[in-house]
């Protein structure tokens, strides 16, 4: 894929730990396809969720997979460069590109060239140097000069042909419009090709009606058979009940149904076409009875019997037929059967609408060459209009491109202090800390925690029910008061608040000085656990205690003499004073063990304890800390990160701003709500600390002087006659 053999000398910066490739010239861009895509920081990235017009990365997304990979990548590279007279033009990133600039030396760019000043032509801006986004992409106005675009879409104003522009509208009220560029409704070659085969298969199908063996009665047909349709469920249904009742005259009364029934709706309002009343028997059923047609018929039925009667029976049977026998009710669908199999099959129903005289009139007309001529000339101007799209396409490469190629090939972006990366959604704001580290992601996913970040899941929410889920890195302060449901304020990048609240958390260290209080808080939430647990079950002891007070006292006259109580085992209150002696003797060799050493060694013993205790965590973070990354937050997300984006220790303080007073602010310490006893204990105990220091220093002092402590008896003076010899 990438040919090695390039001349060209790449330029290369080192941050994040990595060594990244510098996109500086238009030669850069030009060899790009020759840079080893192992030195590529990201192999693929998405389409959406990113901050980059989605519309410009779907132009780079050709194969419409919603991800933008390599090759694609150089593919719009190479059309973009090959358009403009200087590549280096694309990596300013400017909004507006100059005419100028376009490479007028070649067919694609002239058309291109020419294409911009039309548009900027058409926009009222004859006059502009530069032609920007916003007008490229401004269809409706761009194309709303002529109604003929190129895009094989023709609206009912493409021409001033009344009768071409009633076809066109026929067309559309029968097979619906298509949009063109403007937005205006219009027709396309393949709605013309369908709508005349429909009026021929229309105009076809009710032809084959003429016929003497499908229109027994000629226009009146149709009316007869619709009546002869409507009412044969229900005739079919009376002649069974007739046919049952002649088998079993037993089943007479349950075929007319029972009075209960007729009780049930008699306490009703009733009408002629209730429901109820329909589902009762077209007529009085009997052995052999033919169907009655003007008397004792159901009256919810009634009306379309006579219609039965007027329409299928009388011109079929004769006039002056009173009642319907079953054979000449079979008579009567066989008549019709021929019709309504044609009705069956019938062809070209989406231009029925129109009517046999509209559709005969069409079909015989010349709207359809007229029609075929008008988007030809449409198809005709295809390639210069396309060109309009190609500006649109190169305006955007001009504006994008450079952000891509720096969140793609490079990360410069996510390392520069001026930019942000495409990534990078917004700033949260949550417990006196802002995080830029905020990723715009689906869900929480498994892959981030390889990161070893601090990450917190936030569901960001905003008035007219828009959700997000972001990813916040914290790289700064510490974690004790993240967790669940705690909520901030998300900005993103528009400057627009969003309400934000914690889901759900992946712990890692956040930095070395967390680390280093870390078994220190451990140890105060054991205690304050430990503490609760006491309290708690001093509480129910105490609860037990008046329990059986209170029971005691309710049953004292029952109470059995009280046994004398246990005496405190001797053993026990030797094991007790050892336990004391014990712990008194080690304090005791500690305090001797601090008072041989000298007043300035004191505080490196303190400093040496704390790190004995503080270095085990802070090793560990320090690890960590070394090895967090962006990566798996990335590719967690749907990104292929090819280099080990690193977030060292500098950088994170960088991401993550923690609350700090602006310069020259003044501060008041009073404080009218402050706990005066619990800040009293507070300068009790430090002053009590200093005495303390004070006095091992003084007595470490007195001891250096006099060779003993002063508790300790001074030694005796040595004997006379000792002192003699030794003169």
């Amino acid at each position: 894929m990438f040919t090695q053999k390039s001349s060209h000398v790449w330029k290369f910066f080192r941050t994040g730990g990595i060594d990244q490739v510098a996109l500086e010239t238009g030669a850069d861009l030009l060899n790009l396809e020759h840079l080893d895509q192992k030195l590529w920081v990201a192999l693929s990235c998405p389409v959406k969720g990113l901050e980059l017009d989605e519309k410009t990365l779907a132009l780079i997304d050709t194969d419409g997979d919603g991800r933008i990979r390599v090759p694609e990548l150089l593919a719009a590279t190479r059309w973009a460069t090959a358009r403009v007279k200087d590549a280096g033009q694309l990596l300013k990133g400017d909004d507006a590109l100059p005419l100028a600039a376009i490479n007028d030396a070649t067919p694609e760019g002239q058309i291109i060239l020419s294409s911009a000043r039309q548009i900027l032509l058409n926009l009222g801006k004859k006059d502009a140097a530069a032609i920007t986004v916003a007008d490229a992409a401004d269809t409706a106005k761009i194309f709303s000069a002529s109604s003929l675009n190129g895009d094989g879409i023709v609206p009912p104003d493409a021409t001033e042909d009344p009768a071409a522009q009633a076809l066109i509208k026929d067309i559309i009220a029968c097979l619906g419009g298509s949009k063109d560029r403007t937005g205006a409704l219009g027709i396309t070659a393949a709605q013309v090709d369908a709508f005349f085969k429909e009026l021929d298969a229309y105009i076809a199908w009710v032809g084959q009606a003429g016929t003497k063996d499908i229109a027994v009665l000629g226009d009146a047909t149709d009316a007869a058979c619709s009546a002869l349709r409507a009412v044969r469920a229900k005739v079919d249904d009376f002649f069974a009940r007739c046919r049952l009742a002649a088998f079993d005259a037993r089943a007479v009364g349950a075929l007319n149904r029972n009075e209960a029934e007729y009780a049930a709706i008699a306490a009703k309002d009733l009408q002629a076409g209730t429901a109820e009343i329909a589902a009762f028997p077209l007529a009085t059923v009997a052995a052999g009875r033919a169907l009655p047609l003007a008397s004792g018929i159901n009256p919810a039925w009634a009306a379309a019997i006579a219609t039965l009667q007027a329409a299928a029976v009388t011109p079929v049977l004769g006039a002056g037929k009173t009642e319907l026998t079953e054979a000449e009710w079979q008579y009567l669908n066989t008549r019709f059967a021929a019709y309504e199999t044609w009705l069956g099959g019938k062809a070209g129903s989406a231009v029925e609408k129109l009517g046999l005289a509209r559709a005969r009139e069409l079909a015989a007309g010349q709207g359809r060459p007229v029609l075929t001529e008008l988007l030809a000339r449409d198809q005709a101007l295809e390639p210069q209009f396309k060109a309009i799209s190609d500006v649109e396409r190169l305006v955007r490469y001009h504006r994008d491109l450079r952000a891509l190629l720096h969140n793609f090939v490079n990360f410069a972006d996510f390392y520069s202090r001026d930019r942000d990366a495409v990534f990078q959604a917004g700033t949260l704001f949550l417990d006196s800390r802002s995080t830029e580290l905020c990723i715009r992601v689906d869900a929480p996913n498994a892959l981030a925690a390889m990161s070893k970040a601090y990450i917190a899941y936030c569901t960001c929410t905003r008035t007219g029910g828009a959700t997000m889920t972001i990813a916040a890195c914290f790289t700064q302060g510490d974690g004790d008061y993240l967790f669940a449901g705690r909520r901030g304020v998300f900005y993103d990048r528009a400057g627009r608040d969003w309400d934000a609240v914690i889901t759900s958390i992946v712990d890692n260290p956040i930095s070395i000085r967390q680390a280093f209080w870390s078994p220190y808080k451990k140890f105060i939430r054991m205690i304050e656990e430990q503490v609760a647990k006491r309290a708690a079950a001093a509480e129910a002891a105490s609860s037990t205690k008046l329990a059986t007070a209170a029971e005691t006292t309710a049953n004292a006259d029952k109470a059995k003499a009280t046994e004398a109580q246990k005496k405190i085992d001797i053993g026990t209150v030797a094991a007790l004073g050892v336990a004391v002696g014990a712990i008194g003797g080690a304090l005791a060799t500690l305090a001797t063990g601090l008072a041989r050493l000298a007043p300035w060694q004191l505080p490196l013993v303190l400093v040496a304890a704390m790190l004995a205790i503080s270095c085990p965590s802070m090793v560990i973070a320090w690890l960590k800390l070394r090895q967090r990354t962006l990566g798996p937050i990335l590719e967690g997300n749907g990104w292929a990160v090819n280099g080990r984006v690193k977030i060292n220790i500098p950088f994170g303080t960088a991401l993550t701003a923690v609350a700090k007073l602006p310069p020259g602010a003044r501060r008041s310490l009073e404080d009218p709500y402050e706990d005066k006893e619990a800040a009293q204990r507070r300068r009790q105990l430090i002053l009590a600390v200093l005495l303390l220091a004070l006095a091992a220093v003084a007595i470490r002092w007195d001891h250096s002087r006099r060779g003993r402590y002063f508790w300790q008896d001074a030694p005796p003076a040595p004997a006379a006659a000792e002192t003699v010899q030794k003169n």
